[in-house]
């Protein structure tokens, strides 16, 4: 809210452009570039159970893709990442962790960044259109 005297105009809105919906998009990359790309459904939410499958596609796609050697992941320290059930599935997986260091600009995701950077400025009218970006 903000005050203003009875003989003032109020403030004018500015109209919202429509645009495709957020999409989220998690990538798990190394030294060698990106292991496993997924994007969240439209409608569904990151929770416990969808990073879990998640780790599971990983795990297949690792064996495959990186036979000859142990993955170490570092996530974040999101509920998703830390809660029981995930932890008890990262066991299960004999996925190693490491944990989530304090902020640091030398430990930013090498991947994200020009991923983002290609993205910014662009308006997508559905959510294909980003997923067909993002591939290219």
């Amino acid at each position: 809210m903000k005050y203003t005297h009875k003989t003032s105009l109020s403030p004018r809105k500015l109209k919202v452009v429509a645009s495709a919906r957020k999409v989220l998009l998690t990538i798990f990359s190394d030294e060698k570039g990106v292991v496993h790309t997924q994007f969240l459904e439209q409608g569904q939410t990151g929770n416990s159970e969808r990073y879990i499958s998640l780790l599971r596609a990983l795990n297949l796609r690792l064996r495959r893709v990186r036979r000859d050697r142990d993955s170490i992941l570092q996530h974040g320290n999101e509920r998703s990442h830390t809660s029981r059930q995930t932890q008890a599935a990262l066991r299960q997986l004999e996925l190693t962790t490491l944990p989530h260091p304090a902020y640091s600009p030398y430990l930013a995701p090498s991947v994200v960044s020009p991923t983002k950077k290609n993205l910014k400025g662009h308006h997508y009218d559905n959510r294909e259109e980003v997923i067909a970006d993002v591939h290219r």
